[in-house]
């Protein structure tokens, strides 16, 4: 059966999913790092809340059940449409509710087709105390290495975004239209284990948002040449990343 042409995404979502224990923290956490406020909680089980700033909202947070995690929600004038785009390149229904579908991706991630809602204008970079900018732009997807082509074919068929080399062999890079808030960046990993997600920020000095991040509670996992893996307070891994905040690129190496 052919793939349908996907409608195009209009905006992006990520959403950070807290176990009800860690809720508080891991809000409090990313509220304080990316300067946005909490939206009043919504739901039936008041389990959604949207992070608020000077733009148009791209993080949100959900209380859901263990081990919790993050997903992409892509926005489309058709969500039917994109789930049936999606259907055709392998994913899977997991549930249909009045406004959204939670689906399965060829790789096991979890994500929502959800409806454009007239979103345009991406949250401003955001200062640290010492001059630092940062920007949460990127979603990670974590991917093992016997899923990797099946998955990366997926997302860059549901997208339609040009899907380009990373800087890294193990690296490759959907990149959107220059307006959309978050691009995804898919990451080969060494072990086989179902396809997960993070969020990356590009910062304009590694260190010096590292310091501030844990001046909030992270703690560092690791680092590497362009980036440090950290873990918020609510035990959920993300990434630093010398990408320019304005651009996402990352910075020239010098001539030798």
């Amino acid at each position: 059966m052919p793939v349908p042409t996907p409608p195009a995404i209009r905006w992006t979502h990520a959403f950070l999913d807290f176990p009800a224990d860690r809720f508080d923290a891991g809000s409090a956490f990313w509220l304080a790092v990316t300067g946005t406020r909490l939206s009043a909680r919504r739901g039936a089980h008041g389990e959604f809340a949207t992070l608020l700033g000077d733009g148009d909202a791209h993080l949100k947070v959900q209380v859901v059940g263990p081990p919790g995690g993050m997903h992409l929600d892509p926005a489309t004038d058709d969500p039917q449409a994109l789930v049936d785009t999606a259907l055709a390149l392998g994913a899977d229904v997991v549930d249909r509710q009045e406004r959204y579908t939670v689906l399965r991706s060829p790789g096991g991630l979890l994500w929502c087709a959800v409806p454009y809602q007239g979103e345009s204008a991406r949250l401003p970079v955001i200062t640290a105390p010492d001059g630092a900018i940062s920007r949460v732009d990127q979603v990670c997807l974590d991917i093992a290495p016997s899923r990797y082509d099946d998955e990366t074919a997926f997302w860059a068929g549901l997208t339609g975004w040009d899907l380009v080399a990373g800087s890294r062999p193990e690296f490759r890079v959907l990149k959107p239209p220059a307006h959309l808030p978050l691009r995804i960046l898919l990451q080969r990993l060494d072990e086989e284990r179902p396809t997960g997600a993070h969020l990356d920020l590009s910062c304009s000095d590694v260190d010096a948002v590292r310091a501030w991040h844990e001046s909030h509670g992270a703690t560092v996992i690791a680092r590497q040449q362009r980036w440090t893996v950290l873990r918020d307070p609510a035990g959920f891994a993300y990434c630093l990343t010398a990408r320019d905040p304005h651009t996402g690129a990352l910075p020239v190496a010098p001539a030798p």
